[in-house]
């Protein structure tokens, strides 16, 4: 892989307080070994993007740390401590929303507090918190299929900030949206890193929208995955939103990962 020389990358600098910590993990299914001995940190209170080639182990990852699949070596640490499955630490939003479709959005979004034994009327005041966080007020006794993707979308968003994780863990929640929608998506996560104050690891085909979001984005290597670069395009940041996507610095990093990914294409 060709080497980002732009001045706006830097190696990701020792980071001591990580939420996440993956160290030394591989994943087998059967004879296929999705995973080889992958290490990665991901620094607290940041939004990390795992980006690379179809099939490279981004989601394999991603579940590993939510603890839905075990890896076949290494460990995963969430604030220091080893993890062996789920944990109320950690929230996972779905590509395909996963919401109840027989519950209305109040129902769906309070569902996790729910299942926690949190009373009905504390649930379902931090459910209508969320459900305005994420701009659905007026919208909490509306059905899954009286929703359009992106809100349905966004009722899986608000379940996630509902349970109060400190990770939340999002596989490509905009793929099935539209572009407008998309880049509306795209500037409310800004918004919801910098105001939540939460660790977000984020799955994303998209190099552009890598770019935008993340604070860290690490460049995963085709099966067996490993870690190929830690990308902080983080320059631009201070620049306001409306302003990122012109910025000569964004537009070289866009260009410059894609310089190092095409070969990987097929």
């Amino acid at each position: 892989m060709s080497q980002i020389n732009s001045a706006a990358v830097q190696e990701a600098a020792p980071v001591v307080d990580n939420a996440v910590s993956v160290r030394n993990v591989s994943k087998n299914y059967g004879d296929v070994q999705a995973l080889q001995d992958l290490s990665l940190d991901f620094p607290r209170g940041e939004l990390t993007s795992l980006l690379g080639p179809s099939g490279c182990g981004k989601t394999t990852l991603l579940k590993i740390i939510a603890g839905l699949l075990p890896q076949s070596a290494g460990t995963i640490e969430v604030d220091g401590k080893t993890i062996t499955g789920p944990g109320p630490d950690r929230a996972f939003v779905f590509q395909d929303f996963a919401l109840l479709p027989w519950a209305n959005v109040l129902r769906n979004v309070s569902f996790g507090l729910e299942l926690r034994g949190v009373a009905k009327s504390e649930r379902e005041a931090i459910a209508e918190k969320y459900i305005a966080h994420v701009g659905l007020a007026g919208f909490e006794l509306k059905f899954p299929h009286q929703l359009s993707g992106g809100m349905r979308q966004r009722v899986g968003l608000a379940r996630a900030l509902s349970v109060n994780a400190q990770v939340l863990l999002l596989d490509e929640p905009f793929s099935a949206v539209d572009e407008q929608t998309r880049r509306k998506f795209q500037e409310d996560m800004l918004a919801l890193v910098a105001e939540e104050k939460k660790t977000f690891i984020f799955v994303t085909h998209s190099i552009e929208e890598a770019v935008y979001v993340s604070d860290q984005i690490a460049i995963l290597l085709p099966r067996p995955s490993r870690v190929s670069e830690i990308i902080r395009p983080s320059s631009f940041r201070g620049k306001g939103v409306e302003n990122i996507r012109r910025d000569p610095e964004y537009l070289d990093i866009v260009d410059e990962i894609w310089a190092s990914l095409r070969s990987y294409v097929e």
